[in-house]
């Protein structure tokens, strides 16, 4: 809806406010007023009004002086100001114009002349404010570190500012079809995200969207969140497009999970070994041990020490080289059954089977902190989410194409929903809350996961068993470019 324009009516005479009041009255306009030229340079500073109607002869100060007084004020000086004067000579016209008056109008008044040059100058001054406004947008948007891009109802590009340009690699004569251009360069990942996000009926709340540029040997990954705005003012047939570069945020995001899950894996075992071996050696059990039972307990204890001491080193070691991309510790293909069934014994899963057809040695994309990271948060989840935790697990490793293989985990704990399955990857979401309101949320851990195996170039998916409970999570991980 249009907001009403605001009239300052200025005028010593109340018949003459009154007069004005009764021939402007209207839904397009809120009246304000002013008895003298004092009052009405407060009101004008007060409500910077669309229109000043402004009588000349006052006292004290006249409407001339007002009007000059106006015009020397900056946030002032383009307000329209009509003159109403009982004077018709040239030269008080003259004076009237030299002032910075926009109009006369000649008491007394003819109505129909008065609202028609009342209408045309305020659709004037709001049409000369909306474009003052665009400029100040679009001069802002410009400059702006975010990039923004205007779709058609084709989601052809309609404009881009210079920061999408940068990011899209847009040439000014480029206007071709947004996820044509986007694709060239970038992942869009969620898939389902996007499905949705560009439908006619989009879910609510909507899914984060991601344009990922995977790592290469000359430039780091980039991130891009992608977000739909609603645009005032603008044709429901275009879409206003926000890209922000999120690529610091996802790192930090995944450095604090991967320093977690490392923590977690890293210092269970040995501390668990320590408690235990001590709780045995207190003085309420000791006198109860053989002397062989002691040195074995003393001995488990010091094993879980060095252990934890091996541990700690491991973990600030961990947190100086990036735990994605093109690592230097030279990961082979052909270790992954033995850190498979170090992570599953270390989580205590007992029933946990591996395959690996995988043919050749070859390097993974991935460093091993990153897969160690992924396939404990992947078997945690198999145990967390099973009603007994103690599922059947069963991982196969397979080579997909020259350039990939496929990690396939299977479990028969919980099934989930379409809707479930759709916003699994989404950052802190939680699945088991339909279930038993007990466990834990699953907080960044798949959506960490789906980030480290995007931003390699590889892909993710989770869907339920056809032939029983439980789910299958499949990623496809690309192998490491040869040296």
């Amino acid at each position: 809806m249009q907001a009403k324009s605001l009239i300052l009516i200025v005028d010593d005479a109340p018949g003459g406010r009154d007069t004005l009041e009764a021939l402007l009255q209207s839904p397009d306009y809120d009246l304000a007023f002013a008895c003298d030229g004092i009052e009405a340079l407060e009101q004008a500073e007060k409500l910077t009004p669309d229109l000043i109607l402004l009588d000349v002869m006052m006292p004290r100060v006249d409407g001339f002086e007002v009007c000059r007084r106006l015009r020397a004020y900056p946030r002032l000086a383009e307000i329209p100001v009509i003159l109403l004067t009982a004077l018709d000579d040239r030269s008080s016209r003259l004076r009237g114009i030299d002032a910075g008056a926009d109009d006369f109008i000649t008491k007394p008044f003819d109505r129909a002349e008065l609202c028609a040059r009342v209408r045309t100058i305020t659709r004037l001054n709001r049409y000369r404010r909306l474009l003052g406004e665009r400029a100040r947008f679009e001069w802002v948007v410009e400059q702006a570190e975010d990039g923004y891009v205007l779709l058609d109802e084709h989601d052809n590009i309609v404009y881009a500012n210079p920061t999408a340009r940068k990011l899209l690699q847009i040439t000014e004569a480029n206007h071709q079809s947004f996820m044509a251009l986007v694709q060239q360069e970038y992942r869009c990942e969620p898939a389902e995200a996007w499905k949705n996000g560009f439908s006619q009926t989009p879910i609510t709340p909507p899914q984060p969207m991601y344009l990922i540029r995977s790592e290469s040997q000359t430039a780091p990954a980039l991130w891009l969140e992608v977000t739909l705005l609603n645009q005032a003012g603008v044709s429901q047939s275009e879409r206003l497009v926000h890209l922000s570069d999120v690529t610091t945020q996802m790192s930090t995001q995944r450095d604090m999970w991967a320093f977690h899950s490392m923590i977690m894996h890293k210092l269970n075992t040995p501390l668990h070994t320590m408690i235990g071996s001590l709780e045995l050696l207190s003085p309420q059990s000791i006198n109860e041990l053989s002397t062989e039972e002691v040195g074995e307990l003393a001995g488990l204890a010091i094993t879980g020490v060095q252990r934890l001491s091996n541990s700690i080193h491991d973990i600030l070691q961990y947190l100086k080289p990036p735990i994605a991309g093109y690592a230097s510790e030279g990961f082979l293909t052909s270790e992954l059954s033995a850190v498979i069934k170090r992570i599953s014994r270390d989580l205590g899963l007992a029933d946990v089977t591996v395959s690996d057809t995988i043919v050749g040695r070859n390097s993974v994309k991935l460093s091993l902190r990153a897969m160690e990271c992924i396939l404990w948060e992947l078997l945690e989840n198999a145990k967390k989410f099973h009603p007994t935790e103690s599922p059947h697990v069963e991982v196969t490793l397979a080579t997909e194409a020259k350039h990939a293989f496929t990690l396939r985990i299977i479990d028969n704990g919980i099934t989930l929903s379409p809707g479930q399955i759709a916003r699994v990857w989404a950052p802190y979401y939680q699945v088991e809350k339909y279930f038993t309101g007990e466990i834990p949320g699953m907080g960044l851990g798949l959506s960490m996961v789906a980030g480290l195996v995007w931003e390699v170039g590889g892909s993710c998916q989770l869907r339920n068993r056809d032939d029983g409970l439980g789910v299958i999570v499949e990623l496809l991980i690309p192998f490491a470019a040869p040296q």
